[in-house]
């Protein structure tokens, strides 16, 4: 380990990972607005801007977990303000879960989700990750299973053409393992190394630098890694971070700035979506977002026009789990 924190240190000073300006501007919340109240438990967002229209995806049902209701929504919005809904995506029998958005290397939307099945006496029998794609972000194709039975695959970011992702699973007696994939087609995935990471690796964000540099945010059991990895991608330098972050997501704003977001406990064990620095090495909290309750995080990031917006989900405003936008100035 110490090894590896050398490493990505060394990567950081020397470029491959560019260090903010000293003087960076503060970020500070401009607004934040309740999206979508509707349902009893709406969660587990993602946010998209692609040729001027704005797109939010999130699940909806009646609870967190363990139910058999779950269906997934897309918004979309020409404003940011104002919103409808573009598609209702559901699958008989499966829970679903855990929508991210992208864009093919052909211009096509990817809707990545993963499900779960349940018996009737709500006991969890399975789960699988599922892909659909989309020319205009309304009409669907039906949901293709990608990956083996009980891999879930949470994110993928394309970049040159090919697109990255990692999935985690639970190897009996092991706990659970990670591993990154590769596409071309948002369909067919490849895989290229199972990260070495303990404490039971889950969700995880993909971003890259300008120099194709992959840079990697993974949930754990135990605080957050942060890990950096050159082309092929077949090693990793991994640098554990001083915070646990639940629904983890990152962006790399314009100034080589990053910016993490995702839940966080504090010392009264309340739970928030926060904003954090990050960088090669570790994360920093600045401020939460108007949050808390029983349930929040799952950001969607979009850096645009001198402004980051975040969507997320949160119950600090009632019984009721809702999806809000807030709007940073960086």
């Amino acid at each position: 380990m110490i090894i590896r924190i050398f490493l990505a240190t060394l990567l950081f000073s020397i470029g491959l990972i560019y260090s903010a300006p000293k003087t960076a501007p503060t970020l500070e919340i401009v607004s934040t607005q309740k999206i979508w109240d509707k349902v009893e438990h709406a969660a587990f967002t993602d946010l998209m801007r692609h040729n001027g229209v704005w797109y939010l995806t999130f699940r909806e049902s009646d609870q967190h977990a363990a139910g058999k209701n779950g269906i997934i929504r897309i918004l979309q919005s020409e404003d940011g303000e104002n919103w409808k809904t573009a598609a209702v995506i559901k699958k008989q029998g499966i829970d679903l879960r855990d929508p991210k958005l992208s864009i093919t290397p052909e211009g096509q939307f990817l809707l990545v989700i993963g499900g779960s099945e349940y018996s009737d006496e709500g006991q969890w029998i399975t789960s699988r990750s599922y892909v659909a794609l989309s020319s205009d972000g309304k009409n669907w194709s039906d949901l293709t299973q990608i990956l083996q039975d009980k891999e879930w695959l949470w994110r993928v970011t394309w970049d040159r053409g090919t697109g990255y992702g990692i999935a985690y699973r639970s190897i009996p007696g092991k706990g659970r393992i990670a591993t990154l994939y590769s596409t071309t087609d948002g369909i067919h995935y490849s895989p290229l190394q199972v990260f070495d990471i303990t404490h039971n690796p889950s969700e995880g964000t993909i971003r890259f630098l300008k120099d194709s540099t992959m840079v990697i945010l993974i949930r754990r059991g135990g605080n957050a890694w942060i890990g950096t990895s050159e082309v092929p991608y077949t090693d990793v330098y991994w640098s554990e971070s001083e915070h646990y972050l639940g629904g983890p997501n990152f962006v790399i704003l314009p100034d080589g700035r990053m910016i993490a977001s995702g839940r966080v406990y504090h010392e009264d064990l309340s739970e928030k979506t926060a904003v954090l620095e990050m960088t090669a090495t570790g994360l920093k909290r600045l401020f939460d977002l108007p949050s808390g309750g029983d349930d929040t995080s799952y950001p969607g990031m979009v850096v645009r026009d001198g402004e980051l917006w975040i969507s997320y989900y949160s119950s600090h405003e009632g019984s009721k789990t809702s999806i809000y936008l807030s709007k940073i100035k960086y």
